[in-house]
């Protein structure tokens, strides 16, 4: 089966081919294609999967946002763990908050990347994800807890919120998630116990008492007579069993 992968700016075709073909190479292994093909000229790419059967199509349908993602400026090595299965891409457009001026987009990007890159960094500590920014778009990848956050923190930014407003939100937002976490470690289902009574018998004391002689008579009275083991055990009274005579 051959299918057509998003075609790669050409800025970034020798970074997706690799030293000696060494990226497309670890990303065809990595997808467990046949073929990964390039056209070095147009940054064209089509993949050749063998027979139904013998490649993951999980890793099939992630791939175009394997390629998606090096070629909006991520290193392939971050990319390519978008094949895994807790793995996932989201792509902001800022062109979409402040149109297609250039200034404006220079704008949001430095509000994104913060002096020194320490915006940037914070947020992907907070989510655990990897964030690349690219011309107008920027790429986010991680696991779905964080991403939806980090998400959202971008969008955020690009909308004009204030950097205090967008961390406060993060650790909001990762105290919740730790708390569900926890919940969820700590929860455990109580399994009712064999003695434990039931129902009405917790409401008139001494009741369940009852109740556990009147079963134990009931398997008495199935007792096969002819197993003398059985007779026998049957015979042993319990210790809240006694037997008295009196005269009528």
């Amino acid at each position: 089966m051959r299918q057509s992968l998003p075609r790669v700016p050409k800025d970034r075709i020798a970074v997706i081919i690799g030293a000696k073909g060494a990226t497309s190479k670890a990303i065809r292994n990595a997808a467990g294609c046949q073929k990964f093909i390039i056209d070095s000229d147009s940054g064209d790419i089509v993949v050749e999967w063998g027979e139904v059967g013998t490649y993951d199509p999980v890793k099939a349908m992630k791939l175009p946002d394997v390629v998606k993602a090096i070629g909006r400026g991520m290193a392939p090595n971050a990319a390519i763990r978008l094949l895994d299965d807790d793995h996932f891409f989201e792509l902001v457009d800022l062109r979409e908050y402040v149109g297609k001026r250039s200034n404006q987009q220079r704008r949001v990007r430095a509000r994104i990347i913060g002096r020194q890159g320490k915006i940037r960094k914070l947020i992907e500590q907070l989510t655990n994800t990897q964030i690349t920014i690219y011309n107008s778009t920027v790429v986010l990848v991680g696991e779905e807890s964080g991403l939806f956050a980090a998400r959202q923190a971008i969008e955020m930014l690009a909308g004009g919120s204030e950097h205090g407003s967008v961390i406060g939100y993060l650790e909001r937002d990762r105290k919740r998630a730790r708390l569900e976490a926890r919940s969820l470690d700590t929860y455990e289902e109580r399994e009712p116990t064999a003695t434990e009574a039931s129902g009405f018998e917790n409401l008139v004391p001494g009741l369940a008492d009852v109740s556990n002689r009147r079963a134990r008579r009931m398997k008495a009275a199935q007792v096969d007579p002819e197993d003398e083991d059985a007779v026998t055990e049957m015979m042993e009274l319990a210790d809240d069993e006694t037997v008295s005579w009196e005269e009528e």
